[in-house]
């Protein structure tokens, strides 16, 4: 009893800190929200926290009907592929390095840490060319080619260390009752690595949704457009209409925010390490 009686000050504490700083990352976005269900007029003259007055949804018909969707539909596509291709392609390699440590693999790794040390910005150039040469400028597959490639060199790391942490034991385990590589990868590193995976999908998801400079150098048509390059003209088009933006910006989030739900638990599991249960 004593115990528990000094812990109450240290819980209070805890839990005004936190309501605190939830009220805090809530507040905008509850304004944000109920900003774009009104009209521009609304939105002048009435209270900005209080769900006064007609509420809305004209705001988000009109930037649909201004090309969202095809924006919001071209960064599905590119995020997703994305996804794919970095987590397969990174797992993959991260299982080999670890299955068979030879110079061959120690010097791949290092060109992996050599490509997280050149920052995109450095080589924009030379990648707009490469992709005019290979007759991919404003397409799809370019944004994915590249943004696929600069994801791999983290995802590599990241992974590296998670699959380290496997006990030997059950590879060699799975080896002597006649599983090949391929079905060890299938049966016992992909089953094991789910919570990793997760982490890294969430983390290049978010950086693949928000990346503005590659399909600004990259893209020019308006039918390729990702919903950074979307949300920039917006801006433009909208600028007066403040419920139009945050309209276009509140349907912006809501494919992260699924991503995250859907994969909450295995990132938290991520973030704490390798354990078998």
């Amino acid at each position: 009893m004593s115990r528990r009686w000094r812990l109450r000050p240290w819980n209070a504490l805890t839990f005004v800190l936190g309501t605190g700083w939830l009220l805090v990352v809530l507040a905008p976005i509850y304004f944000m929200v109920l900003a774009s269900l009104r009209t521009q007029g609304d939105y002048l003259t009435a209270n900005p926290w209080l769900p006064t007055g007609p509420l809305t949804t004209s705001e988000y018909s009109t930037v649909f009907d201004a090309g969202l969707g095809t924006y919001l539909v071209n960064s599905l596509v590119v995020t997703a592929s994305c996804i794919v291709l970095t987590v397969a392609i990174s797992l993959g390699a991260s299982f080999r390095m670890v299955r068979r440590t030879s110079r061959a693999s120690g010097a791949f790794l290092k060109v992996l840490l050599f490509g997280l040390a050149v920052p995109i910005q450095a080589i924009i150039v030379p990648l707009y060319l490469l992709i005019d040469k290979m007759h991919l400028y404003d397409t799809l597959q370019a944004l994915i080619l590249v943004m696929s490639a600069s994801a791999i060199p983290v995802s590599v790391l990241i992974m590296l260390s998670y699959i380290r942490d496997i006990p030997r034991e059950l590879l060699d385990a799975m080896s002597i009752d006649g599983a090949n590589e391929w079905k060890v990868f299938a049966k016992l590193i992909w089953p094991l690595s789910l919570p990793v995976l997760a982490t890294v999908a969430i983390y290049d998801g978010l950086n693949v949704w928000n990346n503005f400079l590659l399909p600004l150098v990259l893209t020019q048509s308006s039918s390729v457009s990702v919903l950074p390059l979307g949300l920039y003209k917006f801006e433009g088009l909208y600028g007066i209409d403040v419920p139009a933006i945050l309209a276009a910006v509140v349907l912006s989030v809501l494919p992260l925010l699924v991503l995250y739900v859907g994969m909450r638990r295995q990132m938290v599991r991520g973030i704490g390490g390798f354990s078998i249960r």
